[in-house]
């Protein structure tokens, strides 16, 4: 499998091709494995890239938190996904588990999403942690509710545009 490594901290000279990246495999029965279409390059890649990794892991590593794509199998127990389903999510590439700068992945379906029909895959790769930020931020944290004002900062931002439209 091709991948994209992070062979050590620092710029973007760090990352190289590595065409001979070990293919992921289920291990459990309620994961699915997905062939990358696309990858999201988002703030929290290139601080990793630049500070290390989590969890105390070491390069080389895979980066790339949001991703979207096809699945391609799916684990025993696996009941919201069949192969064939495209799908976009937030997983992996901070160290503990390897990221989607790959050409395929494997994530517990509780992180993936059918991907919208109005988005193609690289949009999509390109949404789901600005996504999940803006509506922590809105609805978990600051518990925005219907009549409710807000007023978003940055909004221009990543984060900033996605949640002026969620509120």
């Amino acid at each position: 499998m091709r991948a994209i490594e992070m062979t050590a901290t620092g710029g973007p000279e760090v990352l190289h091709l590595n065409d001979a990246a070990a293919v992921p495999q289920i291990t459990s029965p309620t994961q699915i494995k997905v062939r990358q279409h696309a990858a999201g390059v988002t703030p929290i890649d290139t601080k990793i890239r630049t500070r290390g990794l989590f969890y105390g892991a070491q390069p080389p590593a895979i980066l790339g938190c949001d991703g979207a794509g096809e699945v391609v199998a799916v684990g025993k127990q696996v009941s919201r996904f069949r192969p064939g389903d495209a799908v976009w999510f937030c997983h992996g590439g901070l160290g503990r588990e390897p990221g989607n700068y790959a050409e395929y992945t494997v994530l517990e379906q509780a992180e993936a999403e059918h991907k919208p029909n109005s988005l193609d895959f690289v949009h999509a790769a390109a949404a789901p942690l600005a996504l999940i930020t803006a509506w922590e931020a809105l609805f978990d944290q600051a518990d925005l509710a219907a009549g409710e004002t807000v007023l978003v900062h940055a909004g221009a931002g990543g984060v900033g545009h996605i949640a002026i439209q969620l509120a």
